[in-house]
């Protein structure tokens, strides 16, 4: 789930405490260019908005619309942008991009499904939400499968669960690197290292700052399978440690820096250390995609690569 959904969600909460009714916009199907993916959410009320849909004028048709009471408000409605040529010239949508949204007026009532998502999202589960079409009426289900967002003629099918969390272990200038990209690309960060004189150095962003053994660090995280653990400090006293710990975890993504001849050494190590076939054939090493990156910079954007692939490919 990316931060400005939740931010959605958490604003949605505000108002209806606050006993507005206001608006929440989804994105249900997209054809062509997109700015924005399928799921993704607007909440208006007022002249008020949080989130987007097109960063530009489908906010602003959407406000005028609501505005002028175009858009009922006793179901939810389904709504086309960009279906002709005129429309995405008005609209700015991206050449040949069409958007199908669905419009929904909150009452009170929806306050209680909205914060038992906020709940499960805070508390790392997954949770799925279908929205009758006909009558607005929301039931929550938890589910153990994140799946895409999925519409019909009579229901829409929405999933929901906490941001990947990506745990690096060591706080060099890689760390520090990986940790402003992977922050940019919407993920929790926080960094381990058992070396205090490495922390001390940290010139990255703003984030937890973990001291102490790696493999003690990582299972006080409660890993989940929503999580990334990178080793990265090519101390195999440090990087074994953590990957034994790892790769016992449900985390989605385990990688580690080092040459083929270094992984293959590490591999030796680990399947001595009691890790077995299974286990070792999850781990990403030479962590990355193999795009000839030398540089810091470069190897940072080839593991963001790496694991944006797989997320988009799984």
């Amino acid at each position: 789930m990316q931060s400005l959904d939740l931010e959605v969600l958490t604003q949605l909460k505000h108002w209806l405490s606050d006993g507005q009714q206001p608006w929440l916009c989804t994105i249900v199907t997209t054809v062509g260019s997109s700015p924005r993916p399928v799921g993704s959410m607007l909440a208006l009320s007022g002249g008020d908005v949080v989130g987007t849909l097109s960063g530009g004028c489908v906010e602003e048709h959407l406000l005028d619309e609501i505005a002028q009471r175009k858009i009922a408000s006793d179901c939810p409605q389904r709504l086309h942008y960009g279906v002709s040529a005129e429309q995405n010239e008005r609209l700015g949508l991206p050449c040949g991009g069409q958007l199908e949204i669905i419009v929904q007026q909150l009452s009170a009532d929806d306050g209680l499904w909205i914060t038992r998502v906020i709940e499960a999202i805070n508390q790392r589960q997954l949770i799925t939400r279908t929205v009758d079409l006909a009558s607005g009426h929301t039931q929550l289900q938890p589910v153990n499968e994140f799946k895409p967002l999925q519409i019909n003629a009579v229901t829409m099918e929405q999933s929901f669960g906490p941001k990947m969390r990506m745990l690096l272990v060591g706080a060099g200038q890689l760390g520090q690197l990986l940790a402003d990209l992977a922050i940019a690309m919407d993920f929790e960060v926080l960094v381990i290292d058992p070396r205090e004189s490495t922390l001390a150095q940290w010139r990255g962003p703003d984030v937890p700052l973990l001291h102490g053994l790696p493999d003690d660090m990582i299972a006080s995280q409660a890993v989940d399978r929503h999580s990334v653990i990178i080793t990265l400090t090519h101390d195999p006293r440090i990087d074994d440690m953590a990957l034994l710990e790892a790769l016992e975890t449900d985390a989605w993504y385990v990688g580690a820096l080092g040459s083929v001849r270094t992984t293959r050494s590490r591999l030796e190590r680990l399947a001595t250390l009691g890790l077995s076939a299974a286990q070792l054939a999850r781990l990403h090493a030479p962590v990355g995609l193999p795009i000839g990156s030398k540089t810091p910079w470069e190897i940072a954007i080839a593991i963001m690569a790496e694991i944006t692939q797989l997320r988009r490919l799984g």
